[in-house]
This record gives C-alpha cells, structure tokens and sequence, in this order.
C-alpha cells in the first residue's frame, strides 16, 4: 500500500537517497522538513502514514516534538541515526514514539523491511494502548456505579442490589447507559446532601 512520507532531514545527499528508495517503493513524500521542531503541526496538517527522520542521533527538541507529536497525532516514527548512541538515547527515543531505530543509516534495499517492521511495531503498540485505554474506562465506569449505588444505598436505605436494580431500571427507562445514569444519580444526590447541609 502506498504511503504518505513525512520526511526530515538536512543533508541533500540523504534527502535524495530516501527519496528515490520511497518511490520505488510506490509512496510519496509529502514534506521534508529541516528539524522535528514544528513536527506536530506538519502531522496534524499533512495527515502522513509514516515520519522518517534521518540525523546523526537524537537531540533533547527531536526528542520533545516526537513525544508530543506520539501524544496528540500517532504515526509511525522510523529514525535512521548516523552514528552510534547509548543506549539509554537509543530508549529514549523509543519512549517517545520511535518505531523503528536504525544506527547505521539508510540504505535503499534495507527501507521496506524497515517501513514494515515499523508499522507492524506502531500498530501492535496501539492496540496495547487501546486495550489499556479500554479497561480504564470500565474500571472509571465502575467507580461512578460503585459510587451512585452507594449514594443510593445511603440516602434511600437501600440494600446493594435495590440500589442496582434502580439504576439498570433507569437506564432501560431513558434508553441510557448505567454508567451516564450513574453521573445523573450522583451528581442530583451530592445536590441534595450539599443543599442540606446548608
């Protein structure tokens, strides 16, 4: 599948080498930007598949714009390095969205395999995040029920399950889910304690 490219780098020689290997292999570079400095901005207005970089190692600023650009527009990061790094640079640059690190730069013949091993990497890492993203959510969700039969159970004198049966009762009723019943229920009856305390 052809890929949208956003590419940066500083050096015409390696510019052209990426840029000939990337057409040969069908996708288009989008942009080619100097430095990682208005990364974020470039991803929200370009919408490319996949960011290559290309420079002698990471800085602390390609370091930021990277981590902020994993945060607020996900892609795919490949990083060609020119030289050797620690590897606590090499972790750095993983933890702020690096798919795929290479150290010993480009070369035509080896960016297909790289390209798929970092989107295969991107891909699984977000399905990850998706999954963790997801039981927070119940977990969230949990807490708002545990905490409105609660409410439930102490303003009405109810027991757990009259409590809970109310609450899934109210939700068939409004054609709602139990957890936005739940925020209703317990933001009408901290209302009503707070009233009373007054």
């Amino acid at each position: 599948m052809p890929l949208d490219v956003l590419l940066i780098d500083t050096e015409p020689g390696r510019i052209r080498t990426l840029t000939d290997a990337l057409h040969a292999l069908g996708h288009r570079v989008v942009a080619t930007l100097p430095n990682a400095e208005t990364l974020s901005t470039h991803v929200q207005q370009l919408q490319p598949d996949i960011v290559i970089i290309d420079m002698d190692g990471p800085d602390r600023d390609t370091l930021d714009s990277m981590a902020a650009m994993s945060r607020t527009e996900p892609r795919p990061i490949v990083f060609f390095a020119e030289t050797g790094q620690p590897a606590d640079t090499i972790g750095e640059a993983i933890r702020a969205g690096v798919s795929a690190y290479v150290s010993d730069g480009v070369q035509a013949e080896r960016v297909k395999p790289i390209l798929d091993t970092a989107i295969a990497q991107f891909n699984a890492f977000n399905e990850l995040r998706l999954e963790r993203d997801q039981a927070l959510d119940k977990l969230e969700e949990r807490k708002l029920i545990d905490r409105a039969k609660g409410l439930l159970m102490k303003h009405q004198n109810w027991d757990e399950e009259q409590a809970y049966k109310t609450l899934r009762k109210l939700a068939m009723d409004r054609g709602q889910k139990l957890v936005d019943v739940a925020r209703h229920v317990i933001d009408a009856l901290e209302n009503l304690l707070d009233n009373a305390k007054r």
